[in-house]
């Protein structure tokens, strides 16, 4: 089992925990795994995991740089892809064309 802190695969188990033999990191490999599968979700404004292909609704007016006009709220927007960029949606929207958006602006719909 890896370490979370230096990376290293050489730790062995005391008592209920993981050691690391290159930094004496200690951790319970039970929460870490959990961590760790938490840390790659994507979150709307109300707490819905998003996935690839799902309809979105914009909550609120989001200006775009270069339109006369901003994106309204309860927009619709379909068949989203998710990134691991700051904007972490990425999609087309009617009128607009490609855009970025990010999740917290969003409810899944």
């Amino acid at each position: 089992m890896h370490c979370p802190s230096c990376g290293s695969d050489l730790s062995y188990p005391s008592q209920n925990k993981m050691v690391c033999t290159q930094c004496f990191y200690e951790w319970e490999p039970s929460i870490e795994v959990t961590e760790a599968n938490t840390e790659n979700k994507v979150l709307d404004a109300n707490g819905n995991e998003l996935n690839n292909g799902d309809s979105v609704i914009v909550l609120k007016d989001l200006p775009v740089k270069g339109a006369p006009k901003p994106v309204k709220a309860g927009t619709k927007v379909k068949n989203i892809r998710l990134t691991d960029e700051d904007h972490n949606i990425s999609c087309k929207i009617d009128g607009f064309g490609a855009m970025a958006l990010k999740s917290e602006f969003v409810k899944k719909a």
